[in-house]
């Protein structure tokens, strides 16, 4: 994309900034949603309610420590973080809390499942935007795909094997999964991919290979 950062992860243009801070803060907008919407949580943040739950911490807060351990598993992968890294971890986590108590908590099941996928299409936007950017890889991003570089096992397998682990640990100490968790988990995929068809029709860039490239 034309705001793209190039060579640096830790200086970009103004415009490049702009975009991450956009995009890493609709994407915790987006989480926020599934939360308020009350049919399941993002498997991470089911983890992080689980934890809230069992520590003084918010969800917000527990979103930011469990950002921040799965960074101190960066370090045997030897993966390099970027100013985008930084703002993944503290403006995400910021981001759904506050979305995740001033957002509509409705009762009924169709306005459940639509604020259900408002939430997908816009933590799909938000990925997609914050990825662009190319800043340095979320916590989460960068931890798959160093495994996936030091082992040799499928992007798709680590990625699904982590997801599945946190869920696990996170339904455990009582985070609440349901029909939204299952949601995102099938469809997050096409909101991100549909929103690089999106940017790169809008700006004529070329897309596919860069969602290729970005694909956790």
């Amino acid at each position: 994309m034309s705001w793209s950062a190039e060579g640096s992860t830790w200086r970009a243009p103004a415009t490049t900034f702009g975009i991450l801070l956009l995009g890493v803060c609709l994407f915790g907008v987006g989480e926020g949603t599934l939360v308020a919407a009350g049919l399941g949580n993002t498997p991470w943040t089911v983890l992080a309610q689980g934890i809230a739950g069992r520590t003084p911490l918010d969800i917000g807060a527990a979103t930011i420590a469990v950002s921040i351990v799965v960074l101190l598993g960066w370090i045997p992968l030897r993966q390099r973080p970027g100013i985008g890294t930084i703002a993944n971890v503290i403006l995400i986590g910021l981001a759904l809390d506050i979305a995740s108590r001033v957002l509509p908590q409705p009762r009924a099941l169709p306005w459940q499942l639509l604020q259900v996928g408002i939430g997908i299409a816009t933590v799909g936007l938000g990925g997609a935007l914050y990825l662009t950017a190319n800043l340095g890889p979320g916590p989460r991003d960068g931890w798959m795909t160093g495994i996936h570089r030091r082992t040799g096992i499928g992007v798709a397998t680590v990625r699904t094997t982590i997801e599945i682990f946190a869920l696990a640990v996170g339904i455990a100490l009582g985070g609440r999964a349901g029909l939204g968790t299952v949601a995102f988990a099938v469809l997050v995929g096409y909101a991100l991919a549909a929103s690089f068809r999106l940017m790169t029709w809008a700006t004529g860039a070329r897309g596919p290979e860069y969602a290729l490239e970005a694909d956790p």
